[in-house]
């Protein structure tokens, strides 16, 4: 049979056209996943080609029309860790592939706003924040975001005083004043009511809490001197119509916290969140006849309300109210005793509240007025000394947000008023002041990896003339997945010695101040590296990790060793320097089992006339972990977390005092369990300090003469120096200062949370 050349041309091009289709024909389908069922609007893509998808309302996908070959198949979905796999294709196939994807890290891709004062993706943000969510604060339970971050490398809360256990925020081994607390960005909490901060705020309402290590002051002025902590609620949107979260410790403590959500109209909406904690069972496990645990009632109301604007416009105003009536002290102490020198007792009696908010202006460029204020009184005694004080801050800002080509600007300006009185001798009279403020901020695309921010501050005060704060930061991003940052800048902060230093009031020292003190002001360079790391079977692991100096200028330190009956306060004639080492690593894996681990190494020093000594109250290194595992077949997840630190040398009365110089390396371990079988229920429990670690181990006693504590048995020379007497051997005052720990032993705890969606 004869071919002709037209029928032969007919016959291959449908012999090509059939392996073509055929080539073509590939298919790939399939369901998004989690643990919790499907996951809509996944991207499903073949890196390196065109081919690609979004999955469906119940995550369902399918893609077609595919040639055969290998090919890497990704999927990516806002708060999920990316996933990825090989897959090879032949002839004709149609497969079928199943993929359950995981929530992302806690630290991950979360849009952060404390750096920079805009809102950015953390990887993209040129300053290293971290971020931590009330996903992580609920790994161990606590009263107060205060005591949560004890599990935050690097950060550490510490008790200033065993009697009535207030405490402060020490970043990267810096003294608490230099830790500046805000709320949605608004710096309201500083000087006397910085550990009031950090309570009281229901967790449910918190949408993340954002933390900076290094100064700050360019944008956020004085206090923001060793880092800043940016407590941020929910917005409306993404708070829970109702939330509850209650639960009680074999101490006998009680927390409560309530959250809602109420529509006013059809543009305004409310939160609304309030706090409850009570303790009132005085323990004394070490036997010193002195309150392990400070007694307390407190109670506080939160308000947030969001409005609609027309273009999407903020405007939003919130509010807190918070209640504190605290004591500890000799265990048959009650309220008569108040203020006496018969029975000794620290009580304190706190009232405080805030209102703060954000509109932005009606005009086509994004211009923003920030303000905060806060009113804060406390009436104290310290033993037989009374602390009446009262503290107000007001604060309001203009933030101008401005994109040009290859520039983001911030430029604003700031003012700022403080008022403080006390009825003690170190306050003459109400210090009042208003500080006015200017900022620019610039945001430079050098190149497609490449960004460079530089900033400037100036701040006038009257009392100190004008004060510069510059700063840059540089971030080069080699890969999507590899970052390095370098930050550097200064800090300044105005002291107000008693709403700082609780050491200068309890106790029999005698506090003195040498001379007018200035302003503290710091340099610090820090440079970050973060790493992410994703496996082919979706394992995921990142690396944080940090250098960081920090060295301050006419530091203001308490001085315990010169004189054992004395705390001395002066600027520090030398400079005072804090450097390390930080560094976070954080695994995923497919199992349901995370870990989180931190450690950070560090040397805190002070020089004055050529002798240089370690920091009181700050240990050499520090670890963190949090280890949690999902059981998905009974509903269950475990939470193990706890922290370590290094020696630190502590504040003792001279030579003859038998208390150690220096604590031991210690540790506080919790565990927690939790049970999701009910809908809308959480049903947890656990032990908290696994180790019944209190810092009465390896010391004759905590606080030196707990049975004299006004100091009536104690014998004095002419030159004010105690002398030693059969019934003070040792010549020591009474003095509670000596404390870096809790005293708080073992515990259970068992809690039930409850929330409508």
């Amino acid at each position: 049979m004869k071919i002709n050349l037209k029928t032969s041309l007919y016959l291959l091009v449908c012999v090509l056209g059939t392996t073509l289709s055929n080539a073509q024909n590939n298919q790939i389908s399939g369901t998004i996943t989690d643990k919790n069922g499907s996951v809509p609007f996944a991207n499903i893509y073949l890196k390196d080609t065109k081919i690609g998808t979004s999955a469906l309302d119940d995550g369902s996908y399918i893609l077609k029309n595919i040639p055969s070959g290998t090919y890497k198949l990704q999927v990516s979905v806002l708060g999920y860790q990316d996933f990825s796999t090989k897959i090879t294709l032949k002839g004709s196939e149609n497969k079928s592939l199943d993929i359950k994807i995981i929530p992302a890290s806690e630290q991950l891709e979360e849009m952060v706003v404390t750096g920079t004062l805009k809102a950015v993706s953390r990887s993209e943000s040129p300053v290293p924040v971290e971020v931590y969510s009330p996903t992580f604060l609920k790994k161990n339970p606590t009263a107060s975001i205060f005591e949560a971050l004890q599990n935050v490398n690097g950060v550490r809360p510490q008790i200033n005083c065993n009697v009535c256990n207030t405490g402060d925020i020490h970043i990267n081994g810096l003294e608490g004043p230099y830790t500046l607390v805000l709320i949605d960005g608004m710096p309201i909490v500083s000087g006397l009511g910085t550990v009031y901060g950090l309570s009281g705020i229901p967790n449910s309402l918190i949408e993340q809490i954002e933390i900076i290590k290094g100064p700050a002051s360019t944008l956020y002025g004085s206090e923001a001197v060793g880092g800043l902590i940016n407590i941020i609620t929910k917005n409306t949107l993404d708070a829970p119509d109702f939330f509850a979260d209650a639960f009680v410790t074999g101490w006998g403590e009680y927390n409560i916290d309530l959250g809602t959500k109420i529509n006013i109209g059809q543009k305004t909406d409310m939160l609304l969140g309030i706090n409850y904690f009570n303790y009132d069972h005085p323990i004394d496990n070490n036997g010193d006849n002195f309150t392990d645990l400070t007694l307390q009632n407190r109670i506080s109301v939160f308000q947030k309300w969001n409005f609609q604007r027309d273009n999407n416009r903020i405007l939003s105003l919130a509010g807190r109210f918070f209640y504190e009536d605290r004591w500890g002290g000799e265990m048959q102490w009650t309220p008569e005793f108040r203020g006496g020198d018969e029975v000794y007792g620290e009580s304190i009696y706190t009232r405080r509240w805030e209102v703060l908010g954000k509109y932005q202006l009606p005009i086509e460029e994004k211009v923003l007025f920030s303000f905060s204020y806060n009113d804060h009184s406390q009436n104290s005694v310290y033993g037989d000394v009374p602390y009446i004080a009262d503290q107000r801050i007001g604060f309001g800002q203009f933030t101008w947000d401005k994109s040009l080509e290859n520039h983001d600007l911030l430029i604003g300006t700031a003012l700022r008023y403080n008022y403080y009185d006390d009825n003690t001798t170190a306050t003459a009279s109400a210090d009042e002041v208003v500080i006015p403020s200017l900022f620019v901020q610039d945001e430079i695309a050098l190149a497609n990896k490449h960004s460079l921010l530089l900033g400037m501050r100036y701040d006038y005060d009257e009392r100190h003339g004008s004060i510069y704060t510059p700063r840059m930061a540089y971030r080069y991003k080699m890969t999507d997945n590899d970052i390095i940052r370098l930050n550097a800048g200064t800090g300044f902060r105005v002291v107000n010695l008693f709403t700082e230093e609780h050491a200068a009031l309890t106790g029999a020292r005698d506090v003195v101040v040498t001379e007018e003190l200035k302003p503290e002001q710091s340099f610090n360079v820090n440079l970050n590296y973060l790493k992410k790391i994703y496996a082919d079977n979706g394992t995921f692991v990142s690396v944080d990790a940090s250098l960081f100096y920090t060295n301050f200028s006419n530091a203001i330190l308490p001085d315990y060793d010169t004189d054992p009956n004395k705390i001395i306060y002066d600027n520090l004639n030398g400079k005072s320097v804090s450097k390390g080492v930080s560094a976070n690593i954080d695994f995923s894996f497919p199992s349901g089992f995370k870990f989180l681990i931190g450690a950070t190494f560090q040397d805190v020093s002070q020089t004055e006339n050529g002798v240089t000594e370690r920091q009181i109250l700050t240990e050499s290194f520090t670890g963190t972990w949090n280890a949690s595992y999902e059981i998905e077949e009974i509903d269950l997840s475990i939470d193990y977390t706890g922290n370590i630190y290094g020696p630190m040398r502590l504040p003792t009365l001279g030579e003859s005092d038998p208390r150690s110089d220096f604590s031991p390396t210690w540790s506080i371990q919790n565990i927690q369990f939790t049970w999701k079988g009910l809908e809308q229920f959480e049903f947890y429990g656990g032990i908290k300090n696994l180790l019944n670690w209190t810092p009465n181990r390896g010391n004759p006693f905590i606080i030196a003469r707990a049975n004299d504590p006004f100091d009536k048995n104690v014998t004095f020379d002419t030159d004010g120096n105690v002398v030693a007497t059969p019934n003070n051997p040792n010549a020591l005052t009474f003095d509670p200062s000596y404390v870096y720990g809790p005293n708080q032993g073992i515990r259970g705890f068992l809690g039930l949370r409850y929330r409508i969606n």
